[in-house]
């Protein structure tokens, strides 16, 4: 069986759940078996699940805050209890904090930010991007169990199913050592490593007070905002939104920077994207090497322009 953890934000899915069972399901079907999703708590329509591909959804109650102790040992317990093969969570915060936990408590081969569905030919063997995203590295697993995590945007979600009925796995939750007092979140906004449209923006913004026209070439298009990490370390924008090496690695459809640079460390976590434009005066910035597209001029004349050429596009 490959084991898919659903994880829920407030009783509901992301995009990249989605994207996680439907190559759960993939996967399944290469290998001749089946593929079932656990999520836990409280849950709202978990049979959704079985649209994307999971044959069964299980539920394990009692589960509350976030503990990374208490969610990998539920996790593994739920391996153990199903047989499964493979285990597959998507690369998020909550991914992160269990992936390692999870592996070791199932004795399982692991590897994390996978981006392909794995070559069964003579073996298990799964891709993912190396050395900032410069090379692709090929992992072959050896273990009975394994355990991978599935980078955002990998391929889309695809409904291939209908509604799984939801059944309660009987697992005893151990008592959390941390104490949640307060959870703040984002809320109305894609994350960005869900994102599928990105525009983003650095130092040659100038100040906080021009992101405005950043906003609505991000509310004309459907995107999400980002930038780079002198502005969020200035406060120009909010931390969350900081892309790059030592911010949020990002893979979506398209990213348009606005006037950054290309430093070598934001590139490290945008240089997936499918496609790249780059808006800047400077000639010299190395982002133009990575990009797709270019424009070479000044942000506070081509910004506004694109702007309005968008609208009468969406409008026509």
């Amino acid at each position: 069986m490959i084991l898919v953890f659903a994880e829920s934000t407030k009783g509901q899915f992301k995009k990249s759940v989605f994207e996680a069972v439907t190559y759960g399901a993939k996967l399944a079907a290469s290998m001749g078996t089946s593929c079932a999703a656990v999520t836990m708590g409280e849950v709202n329509d978990a049979g959704q699940l079985g649209v994307y591909g999971a044959t069964k959804v299980y539920n394990v109650a009692g589960v509350g805050a976030f503990d990374s102790q208490v969610y990998s040992a539920v996790l593994a317990d739920a391996a153990k209890q199903l047989e499964a093969q493979v285990v597959i969570m998507p690369v998020s915060s909550t991914g992160k904090s269990i992936f390692g936990r999870v592996a070791v408590k199932l004795g399982a081969g692991c590897v994390s930010g996978v981006t392909a569905l794995p070559n069964l030919d003579g073996g298990f063997k799964v891709k993912k991007n190396v050395f900032s995203g410069k090379a692709v590295a090929e992992y072959e697993i050896t273990t009975p169990v394994k355990v991978l995590s599935l980078m955002g945007n990998t391929l889309p979600p695809e409904s291939t199913g209908a509604a799984a009925t939801v059944e309660a796995l009987d697992i005893a939750v151990p008592a959390a050592r941390v104490r949640v007092k307060e959870v703040k979140t984002i809320d109305g906004i894609v994350p960005l490593p869900e994102a599928e449209l990105v525009v983003s923006a650095g130092r040659g913004m100038k100040g906080p007070e021009n992101w405005g026209m950043i906003e609505e070439m991000a509310t004309i298009l459907g995107a999400t905002t980002a930038c780079s990490r002198p502005v969020a370390d200035t406060g120009w924008r909010p931390h969350h939104e900081h892309v790059g090496q030592t911010g949020v690695a990002i893979l979506p459809n398209l990213y348009i920077a606005v006037g950054i640079s290309g430093a070598i460390q934001h590139l490290a976590g945008v240089n997936q994207s499918k496609v790249i434009v780059v808006i800047n005066k400077d000639p010299e910035a190395p982002f133009f090497k990575a990009a797709d597209y270019g424009v070479l001029g000044d942000l506070f004349e081509v910004v506004p322009r694109l702007n309005e050429a968008l609208k009468k596009y969406k409008a026509s």
